[in-house]
C-alpha cells in the first residue's frame, strides 16, 4: 500500500492529532471498516509516522469509542451495539437541530459545502458508489453543525459520524439503507436555502426519526 500524506487542513495540530484526524476521516470515508485490525507498523509505513505516535492517535480513537483494544489482539475496529445508536441519535437531534433552529446567519462557504456534498451524493448514486453515498450525506450533515461556528462542536461531531459510518455497517444492502435519504437530503439544503429554518428544522426532525428508527430495526433482526 502506498504512504498517505496527511492533509494540509491538519498541519497545525500535532503528529498524533493529525494521524487521529486521517484515520477518524478514513472510518467515514468506509475505508476503514467494522473489525479491521488496525497494526502500529502498518499504519506507521503507511502514513510515514512514527510508532509513537500511532500508538498515541490510537488511544485517542479508544477514547473517542471508535476502537477496541485487547491484550494480544491489538487494536480492531469497534462493532458499535443497539444502545450506541439512541445516543449517537441523541446527540445528532441535539447539534443539527439546535444548529437549524438558531440564529446564526450561514455562512456562504457552509452553503456551499453543503451543496457540493449533495452533488457528490446524486454524481455517486448515478454510478452506484454507495460507499460515496454515504460519505457525502455524512459530511452534508457536518456542515449542518458547523452552522454552530464551534470548533469544539465541529471536532466532536467528526467523532459522532464515525461512529455513525461504523453503525452502517450493519446493513446487509447499502444501497437499500442509503438510497431514500438522497432526496431528503437534497429537500433539506431546498427548504434551508429558501430561509425557512423551521420548516427545515421539522423536516430534519423526521429525517432523524426515520433513519434512527431504520437501524434499530437492523440490530432488532440481529438479536
Amino acid at each position: 500500500m502506498f504512504p498517505v500524506k496527511l492533509d494540509k487542513q491538519y498541519d497545525h495540530l500535532p503528529a498524533f492529532e493529525r494521524v487521529t484526524n486521517l484515520l477518524r476521516d478514513e472510518m467515514i470515508a468506509g475505508k476503514i471498516t467494522v473489525g479491521q485490525t488496525l497494526g502500529e507498523l502498518e499504519l506507521s509505513e503507511r502514513l510515514e509516522s512514527s510508532r509513537n505516535t500511532i500508538r498515541e492517535a490510537l488511544r485517542q480513537l479508544l477514547c473517542e469509542g471508535l476502537v477496541d483494544y485487547q491484550r494480544n489482539k491489538g487494536v480492531t475496529v469497534r462493532r458499535l451495539e443497539y444502545n450506541d445508536v439512541k445516543d449517537i441519535y441523541t446527540v445528532r437531534r441535539t447539534l443539527e437541530l439546535q444548529a437549524l433552529l438558531s440564529t446564526r446567519d450561514i455562512k456562504k462557504e457552509i452553503l456551499f459545502g453543503m451543496e457540493e456534498s449533495l452533488n457528490k451524493v446524486e454524481a455517486a448514486v448515478a454510478v452506484g458508489n454507495w460507499t460515496e453515498v454515504a460519505t457525502n450525506s455524512l459530511r452534508f450533515h457536518q456542515s449542518i453543525v458547523s452552522i454552530l461556528g464551534s470548533q469544539r462542536f465541529d471536532s466532536f461531531f467528526a467523532t459522532i459520524i464515525a461512529q455513525l459510518r461504523l453503525l452502517f455497517a450493519n446493513a446487509p444492502d447499502e444501497k437499500y439503507f442509503q438510497q431514500p435519504w438522497v432526496e431528503k437530503d437534497r429537500d433539506i439544503l431546498n427548504r434551508l436555502l429558501s430561509g425557512d429554518r423551521q420548516s427545515t428544522s421539522e423536516r430534519l426532525a423526521l429525517y432523524l426519526d426515520e433513519s434512527e428508527q431504520k437501524l434499530l430495526k437492523l440490530y432488532n433482526q440481529e438479536e
